[in-house]
């Protein structure tokens, strides 16, 4: 009669696991409930909320997925699939506003430049090919009339070579026509500032902004010893032996070594978190001033003018611009910008939100898709909102 005593036992203990689980989740509704509070949302509307990115792993547009909320001075973490809380994503085109952008506003405050000085005047070889009047304020606003992209990574190319060979880029149309987002423009940014300030873009990044935020996982080359279990693996390339992972997934960005004004950037939600408060405070952080308050409404106000196709700020996307994801109910004020391997950071002032989204979705391959889910995602936080 061993096994009756055997199949007891084992009820016994399922019946303790079940009142385990039980009593865990109970405990973090709870806790979710009390954040909800904190951040003036709607729990139940909340959970609908963090629900749509449970669905979007179990139907494989995701393998994973974290996401920080900020609001009134407090955080909401929420991670699901094989992302865990403060995982390391590949921010990809994110680096143009969270280390790209602050670090010429940064050179604009301190009398370097001006937004309307031709790129030439500093990088005499940009020049050629018609682009003498080509300006900061183009570049950043995705008005410059450069091309989008190119392939630069498979010619064997040098850091240098790759460098030269976007200044000599010729222009595809009259600059300050059209919007045409273009990580040509950011390329040729970085590489600006690493000029003016004389150190590697990486580092005056680190020094300058990383640093002073209390950024402690945001880097553009992971620290080596750094466990790669913290990383978001990526795509899987051919001739590789498995997906990309703490290596930068951008094939341009990783022919220049890793370092790149439109792509590079590591970090988690949480960090990203501390980014955006910077700009909720008009350049205050909890170190101080890090960027001035004029600098930073400059850079949320429509830059692009009359050009077409898109509504820019200087490096952020404004409500309604092609490459918007707010969403349908974030405020005609919230701003933002998306990574191409999935992840985002949107900003709302007007309610005093910010969404730090991050998923890995290329590591299924290029053809799934996170726009719909962003804007929903933002949508059902935005109508959680109890206090507007």
């Amino acid at each position: 009669m061993a096994w009756k005593s055997y199949f007891k036992n084992l009820m016994k203990y399922e019946i303790m696991f079940l009142k385990a689980i039980s009593e865990r989740m109970k405990k973090m509704s709870s806790l979710m409930n009390e954040k909800a509070s904190q951040l003036a949302l709607d729990p139940e509307r909340l959970q609908r909320a963090l629900g749509l990115l449970d669905q979007a792993v179990a139907d494989g547009i995701t393998p994973g997925a974290e996401v920080v909320v900020a609001r009134n001075g407090q955080t909401l973490k929420y991670a699901c699939g094989t992302a865990e809380a403060d995982t390391i994503f590949d921010c990809a085109s994110l680096t143009k506003v969270v280390a790209t952008l602050p670090l010429v506003l940064m050179l604009l405050e301190e009398g370097r430049l001006r937004l309307d000085d031709p790129v030439a005047l500093f990088l005499p070889a940009f020049a050629v090919n018609g682009k003498s009047a080509v300006t900061i304020r183009h570049l950043l606003t995705h008005t410059s009339g450069l091309i989008s992209f190119t392939d630069m990574h498979s010619h064997g190319w040098s850091r240098d070579e790759i460098i030269r060979f976007v200044l000599e880029q010729e222009l595809q149309h009259e600059p300050g026509s059209r919007v045409v987002y273009s990580d040509m423009g950011y390329i040729v940014l970085g590489h600006l500032i690493s000029e003016l300030w004389g150190e590697p873009l990486d580092q005056a990044a680190d020094r300058r902004l990383f640093q002073p935020l209390n950024m402690r996982d945001t880097w553009f080359r992971l620290p080596a010893g750094l466990p790669l279990d913290r990383v978001a693996p990526t795509e899987q390339y051919a001739g590789e032996e498995g997906p990309r992972q703490g290596e930068v997934h951008d094939e341009n960005a990783y022919a220049l070594g890793g370092i790149s004004g439109h792509a590079g950037l590591f970090s988690t939600a949480q960090d990203l978190t501390r980014y955006a408060e910077l700009w909720l405070g008009e350049g205050r952080c909890a170190g101080g001033r890090l960027l001035s308050s004029s600098a930073v409404r400059l850079a949320v106000r429509l830059q692009s003018g009359e050009a077409s196709g898109g509504r820019r700020g200087l490096g952020w996307a404004l409500k309604g611009d092609s490459l918007d994801a707010s969403g349908d109910l974030l405020s005609a004020h919230s701003y933002g910008h998306t990574g191409f391997t999935g992840t985002s950071l949107f900003i709302d002032p007007a309610c005093g939100v910010s969404v730090a989204l991050l998923t890995n979705r290329v590591r299924y391959g290029r053809q799934t898709s996170v726009v719909r889910l962003r804007a929903l995602f933002h949508n059902a936080i935005a109508a959680s909102i109890t206090d507007m």
